[in-house]
């Protein structure tokens, strides 16, 4: 047999061995409990839809979804947990915008998400909002607007810290709407809202959910929400798109990950068994109780949707020179 025929061949069998065995592992696959990482502290909004996806999937496929959370260096540290995990379909990720932007704001990048991850699908959207306190003259965000372009710089905004989504958020509608805001960072958006309330600054940047319980309250009230459609928990606040910027969102999205090398079979298992979480009415509900909604979709949109929120974060940080806590 000629050299080259025989090497051909080899490589054929090599490649109809692994296309065996990764079907196999994708039929016994899963065999025991799954770990599911978390770059935040429980009891946040990411942790929220983490379990709620989480036991979902875990009710299909017949193994328990363990969440584990690893907060810290703005949630470097759990992706380079995933990053370095075995690639078995055992260790997962619910991961949020900091994936994309963290590529941004970190230098040297920490990873290259598209390269060293495994993109399975998107989950959901949560907006951010941007609320004031009660005392402020200004009730909306046209006012905003008006009262920033007279004082440039003289009105502040508090967030869960420099680089975080709502950080982030604030910066991308200043630049639409031509402003200048001053930023105060938080270490999380607790105290934020904390000294919002408080009047050491008028307005704070937070998703919508841990504004909630405040804005009932009458200690907060929102201005506008960052979302491309109007939220289900605050329904009579429009959107910066609505109020004279068309096109424009900033929401906090959720996503699925796994190690980069994670066999295809396994990969497309857990796809399957996200679409189907995400079609349930108890996913459905949960986030909607949290202001957002489930986002389906194949692994090539929320790869695309990774890619273009990093390009997004690149030209923010470049032109503001944020920088990360």
């Amino acid at each position: 047999m000629p050299k080259n025929l025989s090497i051909l061949r080899r490589a054929l069998l090599a490649a109809g061995a692994a296309i065996a065995v990764s079907g196999a592992l994708a039929q016994s696959y899963p065999d025991k409990p799954i770990r599911l990482v978390v770059g935040y502290s429980a009891g946040g909004a990411v942790d929220i839809v983490a379990r709620t996806v989480g036991q979902s999937m875990s009710t299909s496929m017949g193994q328990p979804i363990i969440v584990e959370n690893k907060p810290g260096a703005g949630t470097n540290i759990a992706v380079k947990s995933v990053i370095s995990a075995p690639p078995d379909g055992y260790t997962l990720m619910l991961a949020a915008n900091a994936l994309a932007a963290n590529m941004a704001l970190y230098q040297p990048a920490p990873f290259d998400a598209e390269r060293d991850l495994a993109l399975i699908g998107q989950v959901g959207r949560v907006p951010v909002v941007i609320a004031a306190n009660p005392s402020v003259p200004y009730n909306d965000i046209a006012q905003l607007i008006v009262a920033a372009k007279a004082k440039p710089r003289s009105i502040a905004f508090a967030s869960p810290g420099n680089g975080a989504t709502p950080h982030m958020a604030v910066e991308l509608f200043a630049k639409a709407a031509g402003i200048a805001l001053q930023h105060v960072p938080y270490r999380g958006g607790a105290q934020a809202i904390t000294d919002t309330i408080g009047g050491q600054v008028p307005l704070v940047a937070v998703n919508a959910l841990e504004a909630l319980p405040h804005v009932k309250s009458g200690k907060l009230k929102v201005l506008a929400a960052l979302s491309a459609a109007r939220t289900s928990i605050f329904p009579d606040v429009p959107t910066i798109a609505e109020s004279g910027y068309p096109g424009f969102e900033a929401s906090v999205w959720y996503g699925l990950v796994a190690p980069a090398s994670t066999p295809p079979a396994v990969l497309t298992k857990l796809q399957a068994e996200l679409q189907k979480a995400l079609a349930t009415a108890e996913v459905r509900e949960r986030m909607t109780s949290v202001g957002g909604e489930v986002t389906p979709g194949t692994s090539a949109q929320f790869a695309a949707l990774v890619r273009s929120e990093r390009e997004r974060y690149q030209k923010l940080v470049s032109e503001t020179g944020i920088k990360p806590d």
